[in-house]
């Protein structure tokens, strides 16, 4: 018995109408094809996330620390008064230990050329004669360690004490030259050591034509002893003030952060980290530390200029063409880096301590 479904053939080649019900079913509906552009743009639609790169953070971290150190130095500058009694505590404070390392390596320089011009005596025997003296005298002028010796003989000897003494009717009422000849002794020691000036000594004594020799290095010693005393104590005032240059800057900073606590709140609940707000701060301590260190070397020369005429005067009188040396331009330069350092340092401990306390809530 044959069956009167039409096979799948006929179905599919029948031709359909529009009023044709099953034609949803038997056809199947043409998929419609959007062009490319609009497929990029539906997907372009939405948030878009962009990676920075290294470039373009080194900049901005380049151009906010320009801008902060230029905030920092014009906000200094709109309070001149404030700014100018902040910067002129820190230059005294700066400027007395200058002054004091100043006057220590001008009096070391001053005692090194004493020590240099320390003289050997060395006093021969009265059988000694000019001759032979002058013999000795030539030897020793060949030694390494010896720069310079001078023989003063008897008779000048003589007639120097007379000179000095004034007790020239004494000497002439004597029988006979009681002063013996004189070996002055320059040493060419660059340290000037007990040690060495002992061999000196000993090598001296050796000599069969000398009777004594004087050594009298006590007060080289005791310079010595007093220039380390001297260093001590300016090292030890340096590092006092300088902790009172830390207070001062800690305190300035301290009030400014108070000042700003609003801006400061502002700025971290729109996602500013910790450096970013501590950068001006920083910068004002550095700025604080940098006027300081130029105030005090406008102190320092007012007082060279002051006093520098009187000690060339005193040198004069001692026949000596020692000059006051002061700082010099890198010696300056270091100066004024390191009070910069300092107020750097300074607003960094006032920052740590107080900026972490305020917090958004």
């Amino acid at each position: 018995m044959k069956s009167k479904r039409p096979s799948v053939t006929q179905s599919r080649t029948r031709p359909s109408t529009g009023a044709s019900r099953g034609a949803s079913f038997t056809q199947r509906p043409e998929r419609s094809v959007e062009p490319e552009a609009s497929r990029q743009t539906s997907h372009a639609k939405g948030a878009v996330q962009t990676k920075i790169g290294f470039t373009e953070k080194f900049d901005a971290y380049v151009a906010h620390h320009s801008t902060s150190a230029i905030d920092s130095l014009l906000r200094l500058l709109a309070t001149p008064f404030q700014s100018l009694m902040t910067w002129l505590v820190i230059a005294i404070a700066v400027a007395i230990p200058a002054a004091l390392y100043i006057g220590f390596a001008n009096l070391q320089q001053l005692g090194e050329s004493w020590e240099g011009s320390s003289q050997v005596s060395v006093f021969l025997r009265p059988e000694t004669s000019d001759a032979k003296a002058e013999e000795m005298r030539s030897k020793l002028s060949h030694r390494p360690d010896i720069a310079k010796v001078v023989y003063v003989s008897p008779a000048q000897a003589l007639t120097e004490f007379k000179a000095q003494s004034g007790l020239g009717e004494v000497v002439d009422s004597l029988e006979k030259n009681p002063l013996p000849g004189t070996l002055l002794v320059t040493p060419r020691l660059q340290n000037g050591s007990d040690a060495a000036m002992t061999s000196l000594e000993q090598s001296l004594i050796a000599d069969p034509a000398v009777a004594d020799v004087r050594l009298d290095l006590q007060w080289v010693k005791r310079l010595q002893q007093l220039m380390i005393l001297g260093k001590k104590m300016v090292f030890g005032l340096g590092g006092l003030l300088a902790l009172g240059v830390l207070l001062v800057i800690g305190n300035t900073i301290r009030l400014a952060i108070e000042n700003r606590r609003d801006e400061i709140l502002v700025v971290k609940l729109v996602g500013g980290t910790d450096a970013y707000v501590a950068r001006p701060f920083l910068y004002t301590g550095l700025w604080y530390g940098i006027g300081g260190g130029l105030f005090a070397l406008i102190i320092l020369g007012i007082g060279f200029v002051w006093i520098s005429n009187t000690v060339e005067q005193i040198a004069m009188l001692y026949q000596s063409n020692f000059r006051l040396q002061g700082l010099g331009f890198f010696g300056s330069m270091q100066m004024v880096l390191l009070a910069g350092l300092t107020g750097l340092v300074g607003a960094w401990i006032a920052v740590v301590r107080h900026l972490i306390q305020i917090q958004p809530r």
